[in-house]
Parts: C-alpha cells; sequence; structure tokens
C-alpha cells in the first residue's frame, strides 16, 4: 500500500492490487473452477505460491487466478504438471525479457534525440 492509498488514516476505495492476496482458498477454488485439492497439488509442484496470512492461511491475489486459468488450459490440453512448471517458468521469463525490451527501446530512443546525428 503507498501513501496515495491511505489519506489521513483511510484507506481508498476500489479494488485491491492485483498481487495482494486476498482470496481464501475455497473462494479461489470455486472463482477458478478447480478443487481445493489441485490448488494444494499446484502449490506442492511449485505453480502457484499463493501468499499466506500471519497464521498460515493461503490468500491468492487475482494474478493468482490469472496464473490458474492458465494452468487449467494446459491441463485441458494434456500437459502434465512437470511440463506446465517449465511452460510456465519460460512464459514468465519470456514476458520479462519482453518488458526489458520495451525499456531499452526506450532508453535507445531519448539516447538518439539527445545526441541526433550520432
Amino acid at each position: 500500500m503507498t501513501d496515495d492509498d491511505i489519506r489521513d488514516g483511510v484507506r481508498k476505495a476500489g479494488p485491491p492490487p492485483s498481487d495482494r492476496g486476498v482470496y481464501g482458498i475455497s473462494v479461489a477454488a470455486e472463482l477458478s473452477g478447480i478443487s481445493a485439492q489441485s490448488l494444494r497439488l499446484y502449490e506442492r509442484h511449485g505453480l502457484v505460491t499463493p501468499q499466506r496470512s500471519p497464521g498460515g492461511t493461503r490468500r491468492y491475489s487475482a494474478d493468482d487466478l490469472v496464473r490458474l486459468q492458465r494452468i487449467s488450459e494446459l491441463v485441458d490440453a494434456g500437459v502434465n504438471l512437470a511440463g506446465i512448471g517449465r511452460i510456465l517458468s519460460l512464459e514468465d521469463r519470456n514476458a520479462a525479457l519482453d518488458e526489458r525490451n520495451v525499456t531499452l527501446e526506450g532508453d535507445n530512443a531519448a539516447l538518439r534525440e539527445e545526441n541526433p546525428g550520432r
């Protein structure tokens, strides 16, 4: 939560950030259409890592729900859990590289503007 999220000790209304764990396992199971048992299995295999409350309760975020949707698509396509882990890892790396590439392209454009003719 940032200073902009709180004014005079009051949190602004609206949905939580997409990476904030707010859904318990039963709600996440209902929202994702995946059983709680499967959610625990996916966590054991490192496919999803929900946040934990101070008491140890799993808390899933909206980002986790999107990831669970992708896992479900891969399961439906017949990919085993080890394969899903590898695919997700590669997709995460690709997204990070895309983000870095956009940053570098912006930096490059700024340098060209500062140094025309070079």
